[in-house]
C-alpha cells in the first residue's frame, strides 16, 4: 500500500509537466532536412523557433525551407537571432531583417544571448538591437539566455516587460521566465537527430508571444512615412511605396557557415 502511495504522489508531481512539457521547439541547419508533415502527425507541439541569422553575415541555410514548410502544416513560426558581440547592433539587424519577412511571421522574434557567441556583452549594443527590432515586427523581442547571463546582465527594472526564454537542462529556472528550454535531446519523428524542446511558464501560453497584426500593421506604417520624410529632407523626388526599400540600399551579405547554437 506504501509502494503505490508513493507511485501515486510521484505521478502526481510528474504529471503536469509532462502534460506541458513539450509546447515548442527550435530548429537550425543541424536538424538537416526536417520532415514537416511527420512532426505534426506525431506530436503535440504549438510553435517553431527558426534559426535565421546570427552576427552581422550568418544566414543559416535551411531557414527559408524550414519556415515555409512548419507554416504550411499550421504551425506558429517565429525566428531567431544569435548575438555576436563582434559587430554592431545595426550590422546584425541588418542582416535579420534582410532575412526575416515580417508576413512570415506569427510569434514575437527572439534575440538569442549566449556566452560563446559574446566575450563580452555590451549593454547599450544589446539595447538597440532590441529596440530595432521591435521598431521593425511590431513587438517586444523575446531573450533567450542562460540563468547565469540574465542574473548578470537582465536582472533589473530595465527588462520588466520582456519575455524570457531561459535555457536550464538540470532543472527549472528559479527566476522568472516565459519559456524554458528543458532539454537539447529531444526526439520527434520527422527530426533526424535530436531537438530541442521548450514548455511555458504556468502564466503563460503562446498567446502571450503572438504578434498582433494590427500592431505590426501600425509599425509599418510609421516606418513608412518616417521613411517618406526623410527622403523629402534629402531632397529626393521620387515618393515610395510602403515597404519599398530606398534606391541604392543593398539586400545582398556575405552567408559564411553558422556556428551550432
Amino acid at each position: 500500500m506504501r509502494k503505490f502511495t508513493a507511485i501515486i504522489a510521484l505521478l502526481l508531481t510528474v504529471l503536469p509537466f509532462v502534460l506541458n512539457a513539450q509546447k515548442g521547439i527550435d530548429v537550425s541547419r543541424f536538424q538537416d532536412s526536417i520532415n514537416w508533415k511527420r512532426v505534426v502527425k506525431n506530436s503535440k507541439i504549438e510553435f517553431v523557433y527558426v534559426k535565421a541569422t546570427e552576427g552581422a553575415s550568418i544566414s543559416d541555410p535551411m531557414y527559408k525551407y524550414n519556415v515555409k514548410k512548419a507554416r504550411e502544416e499550421k504551425l506558429l513560426v517565429g525566428s531567431y537571432h544569435v548575438y555576436s558581440g563582434r559587430t554592431t547592433a545595426y550590422q546584425q539587424f541588418a542582416n535579420f531583417k534582410k532575412t526575416v519577412g515580417k508576413t512570415t511571421q506569427d510569434i514575437v522574434p527572439v534575440l538569442d544571448i549566449e556566452a560563446l557567441h559574446c566575450h563580452k556583452l555590451y549593454m547599450a549594443r544589446v539595447d538597440k538591437l532590441l529596440e530595432l527590432m521591435e521598431k521593425e515586427y511590431g513587438a517586444k523581442p523575446m531573450i533567450y539566455t542562460s540563468e547565469k547571463l540574465y542574473m548578470t546582465h537582465f536582472n533589473n527594472k530595465k527588462y520588466k516587460k520582456y519575455h524570457f526564454f531561459i535555457a536550464n537542462y538540470k532543472r527549472e529556472p528559479k527566476m522568472a521566465y516565459t519559456l524554458w528550454q528543458y532539454t537539447q535531446h529531444g526526439r520527434l519523428k520527422g527530426i533526424a537527430g535530436f531537438v530541442d524542446f521548450s514548455k511555458f511558464n504556468k502564466k503563460y501560453t503562446v498567446e502571450n508571444i503572438k504578434i498582433k497584426k494590427k500592431q505590426q500593421d501600425t509599425t509599418t506604417k510609421t516606418a513608412d512615412k518616417t521613411a517618406e520624410k526623410q527622403d523629402a529632407k534629402s531632397g529626393g523626388t521620387a515618393v515610395r511605396k510602403p515597404g519599398e526599400k530606398p534606391a541604392g540600399v543593398s539586400t545582398s551579405a556575405a552567408k559564411s557557415e553558422p556556428q551550432k547554437k
